[in-house]
């Protein structure tokens, strides 16, 4: 519509000429102004809302129909769904924020303080966490000793006071730490103290002066700043996985003539695929917390699911790039070895740099 309400003959945004209601050029609808208030709220959401939108269009085939959104992109049928690498980086997003945002952490100054427990509730909790432990130090201590007499497991190293029933050098506790060479990062910081056993390139690089830096600023941050460190590392750790596991696929199919970036879209949609799986995990767990509904409620969908995600990706192989399923399940078993090498290596990288970067 022009100002006046007269219909306009060109488009507002590309100046092509109108046919229709929206533009055959860029596909902006023909209009000039947004009439209401209802009209932004649905510009903002309105793909959330309408159920046959290319959001839920796209989701739906992604968690069951293994590998159809790689096959149809790769043959020109792309409209109807949400463009791959769009729908990747807000589905990881959405995972970030279901996991890892805790509104009475966040948004703590709109909550009321909890009470304080008393002493009575207290020691009621330390009676009962002592009473668990004490049933499951005495079942270990059962299947141990059940071993040491079958001749599995040597007497000598079996120690009853032991909470996990085996004799150790060293106390465990539950805190998470760093240590390099046995020595604690979130400790003591003297620099003759850290040996590093690392490549020479590395301890050019990283001096005694240097580790001495490194380890107060983790005892500055602590374990849990540490550990934020690390998951802010993560998403660019899962996005430098794609190109190498597409390179990965490359070397698996060298006659499918396939591009690079065909191979790369299809690890883009199988991650966005693991995304998705996740939230609906993570909001089903909240979801029964929240429940009398006994605990094997949670449980079950993770059980399900790490069967669900292997025969998804042979499913997807097999459905985009046509082999029979004898070769699929070979190219499947050395894609999955791969998968675990490079997804422990960026993991590792991406501890690394919190480490060094904190």
């Amino acid at each position: 519509m022009a100002e006046d309400g007269a219909p306009a003959e060109h488009c507002l945004n590309c100046g092509a000429m109108l046919a229709g209601q929206y533009c055959g050029q860029c596909g902006q609808r023909a209009s000039s102004r947004l009439i209401s208030l209802w009209e932004l709220v649905r510009d903002a959401f309105g793909d959330l809302f309408e159920l046959d939108s290319r959001l839920w269009r796209t989701l739906r085939p992604l968690l069951l129909r293994p590998g159809l959104l790689t096959r149809d992109y790769l043959e020109g049928r792309r409209a109807r769904y949400m463009p791959p690498f769009r729908m990747y980086l807000v589905l990881s997003l959405i995972f970030f924020v279901v996991a890892f945002f805790n509104p009475r952490e966040e948004l703590a100054i709109f909550y009321e303080p909890e009470p304080e427990p008393t002493a009575e509730e207290l020691d009621a909790e330390e009676q009962e966490k002592l009473r668990e432990q004490m049933e499951a130090r005495d079942e270990a201590n059962e299947v141990l000793q059940r071993l040491a007499e079958e001749g599995v497991l040597d007497e000598e190293i079996l120690d009853p006071d032991s909470p996990s029933g085996v004799a150790t050098d060293a106390d465990e506790n539950d805190e998470f730490n760093v240590t390099v060479n046995g020595n604690d990062m979130f400790g003591d910081c003297d620099p003759g103290e850290f040996d590093l056993d690392a490549p020479e390139w590395f301890e050019r690089r990283m001096t005694p002066e240097r580790m001495q830096q490194t380890c107060e600023r983790l005892n500055a941050v602590g374990p849990g700043g540490f550990g934020r460190a690390v998951l802010d590392n993560v998403p660019a750790a899962l996005i430098i996985l794609l190109p190498l596991m597409a390179l990965v696929l490359k070397l698996l199919y060298p006659l499918s003539r396939r591009y690079y970036v065909e191979h790369l879209l299809f690890f883009v949609h199988f991650h966005a695929f693991f995304f998705l799986l996740l939230i609906l995990q993570i909001l089903w767990a909240r979801l029964v917390a929240m429940t009398p509904l006994a605990e094997v409620f949670a449980v079950l969908p993770i059980i399900a699911t790490s069967f669900y995600i292997p025969v998804y990706l042979y499913k997807s192989m097999r459905r985009v790039y046509g082999q029979d399923g004898i070769l699929t399940f070979i190219k499947f078993f050395f894609l999955s070895i791969a998968y675990l090498i490079g997804f422990s290596a960026v993991m590792l990288g991406a501890l690394l740099l919190a480490i060094f970067s904190v």
